[in-house]
């Protein structure tokens, strides 16, 4: 087992053994804190339902009328906090395609991003639940809040750029709903096949790969992170993205643990950086104040922290993440985009 992985990292440039030994332990790491809450998902994810506009889902283990939530340091196995507060639905950004620079957060990992006359989404994640489908059933943990708009609300989208294989950032359901002819995706290395078909174009970038589409050029970057869609599947890549159009840079930097590779980026308008899913797992998930660090060492002028308050996929409380990096930016907290889901960033507003 251990040679598939040699080879596939050779192609890559990354001949070290240590660095395949380093994949290895991050991706069991996950898979056995996935295990630890599997049977939980599963019970959840049968006794489920889809939740109507305007409601929050109630996962499996949730704090009865009256009670306080378990934070989710000391949750049991399929525990899930109650949400800080749902976001109201059906919120249209369609109006960010007017714009001629302009973010909004999706939740989670994505990020609708107005760029170069371009319209782009970063790691799209609309669905209720995310994981492998069993039958009619997608198997891991739900959404504490609706997602913010559906596909019919979001402007045409010109571009899709996918970091990972992920099930948390390549949302197969998601991306079937975007698909059209006129639409580029562009994805990490040995990823396309998970593309679902529909777009005009699939094309894999790996580091340090550079591809104009559009108004925008696209630069691929290397995080420190891993790109299986299982525990077992080590070979595909993992891409962070430098958009780049006319005098705006922006940084989707994807999932990655504490590194230098940003910091010859230079300065850029907007760094999506991804805050939470620290915790046990800060060796493949930045924590706040790593973060901060990064930003600061790039430089960048504006934070915009995504990655957190979700999906209940990781250790640490769902308000935490957030509450840290605002303590980490200390004087400079201003820097800090502080949004809803929804909600349209623009630069100066």
């Amino acid at each position: 087992m251990l040679n598939e992985p040699v080879v596939g990292f050779v192609e890559y440039g990354v001949a070290s053994k240590k660095r395949v030994r380093r994949v290895q332990q991050k991706a069991l790491g996950a898979w056995r804190f996935g295990v630890d809450r599997l049977p939980g998902m599963v019970v959840d994810s049968v006794r489920s339902r889809v939740p109507r506009a305007g409601e929050t889902p109630t996962p499996l283990g949730a704090a009865r009328a009256g009670e306080m939530p378990t934070p989710l340091g000391a949750a049991r196995a399929g525990e899930i906090p109650t949400p800080l507060g749902a976001v109201p639905p059906g919120v249209d950004l369609r109006e960010a395609a007017q714009v001629g620079y302009a973010a909004a957060w999706l939740g989670h990992a994505g990020v609708l991003l107005r760029q170069g006359n371009t319209t782009i989404l970063i790691d799209p994640v609309l669905s209720d639940r995310i994981g492998p489908r069993v039958g009619r059933r997608t198997i891991g943990p739900a959404r504490l809040m609706p997602s913010p708009a559906g596909v019919e609300r979001l402007p045409e989208v010109d571009l899709v750029l996918i970091t990972h294989a992920h099930f948390d950032h390549l949302d197969r359901p998601t991306l079937e709903q975007l698909a059209r002819a006129g639409a580029t995706v562009i994805t990490s290395k040995r990823t396309r096949r998970l593309i679902p078909r529909g777009f005009g174009s699939v094309i894999e970038l790996h580091w340090d790969g550079v591809i104009e589409v559009g108004g925008v050029r696209v630069s691929a970057l290397r995080p420190e992170h891993w790109g299986g869609r299982t525990a077992v599947d080590l070979v595909r890549g993992c891409n962070s993205y430098m958009i780049e159009s006319g005098d705006r840079q922006t940084l989707a930097p994807g999932d990655t643990a504490e590194t230098d590779e940003f910091a010859s980026v230079g300065a850029v308008d907007l760094a999506c950086f991804g805050i939470g899913a620290y915790e046990p797992s800060a060796h493949h998930h930045a924590t706040p104040e790593q973060v901060w660090r990064m930003f600061r060492g790039m430089p960048g002028r504006e934070l915009l922290p995504i990655h957190h308050s979700t999906f209940a996929i990781s250790g640490e409380h769902v308000d935490e993440p957030m509450a840290r990096l605002l303590v980490a930016a200390g004087e400079e907290v201003q820097r800090v985009v502080r949004v809803e889901p929804g909600d349209i960033w623009v630069p100066g507003e």
